[in-house]
């Protein structure tokens, strides 16, 4: 899986998936339509400056609330390559996982704008900015293969493909 640098977006603590994307934007199914409404609740323009492969930087129990799979669809969607938060909410790891978004548990010292450079290979985090560098547990082979086919279903329809 390539290394993944971008802009960091920091948000606080206990993000749930209705501040992602709130409930009234739940009745289309198009991932545009969800992306550009993304973070809405907490910046109204995020949409509009988040650039591809930006980096989401947030607190403790990022994604909590709905099960809805809209909300890592929405920020993968908007261009996010990786979220980094001190804690996910189960439900939303495994639904980002699932969609092929990576998201890793760290704590890394990063303000709005630092850039950041991942390598969830090699398992490290560096924020270029200020020059800190943060080690993680790498993925495993199978979450990488998941993440490098695009997500469950696309490694799914892989692998049938090639049978």
């Amino acid at each position: 899986m390539e290394i993944m640098k971008g802009k960091a977006w920091k948000f606080r603590d206990s993000i749930d998936t209705d501040v992602i994307i709130a409930g009234r934007y739940l009745r289309t199914f198009n991932p545009e339509d969800l992306a550009a409404h993304v973070m809405e609740a907490e910046d109204p323009e995020f949409s509009q400056k988040v650039n591809k492969g930006d980096i989401i930087v947030a607190g403790w129990n990022f994604g909590c609330g709905s099960s809805r799979e809209q909300a890592p669809v929405a920020i993968k969607t908007a261009g996010v390559s990786v979220i980094i938060a001190k804690s996910f909410a189960r439900i939303f790891y495994r639904n980002a996982i699932n969609i092929g978004l990576p998201v890793i548990t760290a704590d890394i010292e990063a303000d709005e704008g630092d850039i950041l450079e991942v390598n969830v290979e090699k398992g490290i985090i560096t924020n270029i900015s200020k020059d800190i560098t943060v080690n993680i547990k790498p993925f495993d082979p199978a979450m990488l293969n998941i993440l490098e086919n695009g997500g469950l279903v696309e490694q799914y329809l892989k692998n049938k493909k090639e049978e």
